[in-house]
């Protein structure tokens, strides 16, 4: 059997070394193209397999949305705007003028004519002392006075007579020297005299005390019947002037350049003064002065605003947060304060587009207003404002225009 087999396979490789080379190349041929069909048909299973397979997925990622619960929360629209850059100190509320009055004249008081809390023009009646002594002094120097004008007319009537008499050879000349010299002395005791006058003048009108500014009265401090001192330290009336007021406010001398180049583009920059919680403004003003010198022990310099204080809303000695403008950002994106999330040292955003919730990387810049300048986010763009416990990417979204409640945790950190 074994001889007759080999005896076969030796004839059939006989007769393909019989076929001709057109034969041959045929054979090929169609081996070639029958393996090109097999590859295509794998390669078009393959894509079918994988099609299939996202197709799959889809429907599962289709489903898993649809399982999830949509997610409540308030968006606003990113915005194309201006901010303004500020620096944020605390400050005291600075009368421009105090004047605390105290008695130039001694004796009793005979009248206050001021109330607690008046506002009082500059001229004003404040208080009275008994003028009486004064009064009296005031008389006897303008007695002596009158006394001594007389003696000096009477000895110029004699100074024209020996004169006369001198030209006529009447009397020697040192007569006519000495009653020159007496006319001197003369002027000279009406003089002093009118010096004493005077005095006792001002005296008197120490009795009669008048506001020296315009401004805002405090607690009465005396009262009629009580004895004052001239020269004493008592204190008989506080007059602060509330309109206008000024603020004065510390500031790191680093960024007293930036005021200065400000200042020399702006003439003056708006300042700003809110409330100790910072929730409510209580005035506007300007930037008045900077003061001559940086302290050292602290590091800061001082500066001075200006502000009209018209609702007397600044009160002397109070304390506020002041806002200083240095720069304002034109052309910026803003965005809520409130929208803005952190996780560690990034910082996102909760997109909403067609419904869903996708998370954005951004760079912050200034914040102002409830308002932050960011970048990585285009004008128009939605984003969440709320509900950041229970957002996360590819949350289904549903738009409130009502606040929504936050969560009994109290949190909105995702």
């Amino acid at each position: 059997m074994s001889g007759i087999e080999e005896n076969s396979d030796v004839q059939h490789i006989g007769a393909d070394h019989q076929l001709s080379a057109p034969a041959r190349w045929y054979r090929k041929r169609w081996v070639l193209w029958t393996s090109v069909l097999f590859l295509l048909l794998l390669a078009v299973i393959v894509v079918f397999a994988i099609r299939e397979k996202d197709a799959k997925a889809a429907a599962a990622k289709r489903a898993l949305a649809a399982a999830k619960p949509s997610v409540t929360t308030t968006a606003a629209a990113a915005t194309k705007g201006s901010i303004g850059i500020y620096l944020d100190a605390i400050g005291t509320v600075t009368p421009v003028y105090t004047s605390s009055i105290t008695a130039q004249a001694s004796g009793v008081l005979t009248a206050v004519h001021y109330n607690e809390g008046q506002f009082v023009q500059k001229g004003d009646a404040l208080i009275d002392i008994d003028p009486r002594p004064y009064q009296a002094q005031l008389l006897q120097a303008e007695g002596v006075l009158e006394r001594d004008k007389n003696i000096l007319a009477q000895a110029q009537m004699d100074l024209e007579r020996y004169r006369t008499a001198w030209a006529g050879n009447g009397i020697p000349k040192q007569l006519l020297d000495d009653q020159e010299k007496i006319l001197l002395q003369d002027q000279g005791t009406v003089k002093n005299d009118q010096g004493t006058v005077n005095y006792n003048q001002v005296q008197l009108s120490y009795c009669h005390i008048v506001a020296p500014i315009t401004g805002r009265v405090g607690l009465r401090l005396v009262d009629p019947g009580n004895v004052v001192q001239a020269a004493g330290t008592t204190v008989l009336v506080v007059i602060t002037q509330v309109q206008p007021t000024t603020v004065i406010f510390t500031m790191a001398e680093d960024s007293l350049g930036q005021v200065q180049a400000r200042m020399r583009q702006m003439h003056t920059l708006p300042v700003e003064a809110w409330d100790r919680s910072q929730t409510t403004q209580v005035a506007a003003g300007k930037l008045f002065t900077i003061d001559n010198q940086i302290d050292t022990t602290t590091g800061t310099v001082k500066l001075r605003a200006l502000f009209d204080n018209k609702n007397g809303a600044l009160f002397p000695n109070q304390f506020v947060n002041t806002r200083l403008l240095v720069n304002t950002l034109q052309g910026v994106t803003l965005v809520p304060t409130a929208s803005i999330q952190h996780n560690g040292e990034a910082t996102f955003l909760y997109v909403i587009a067609n419904g869903t919730a996708s998370v954005r990387n951004i760079t912050t810049g200034v914040a102002d207003g409830g308002m932050t300048d960011v970048q990585g986010i285009n004008p128009g763009e939605v984003v969440a404002t709320s509900s950041f416990d229970k957002l996360q990417a590819g949350s289904r979204i549903v738009v409130s225009k009502q606040a929504v409640p936050v969560s009994p945790a109290g949190s909105n950190i995702p």
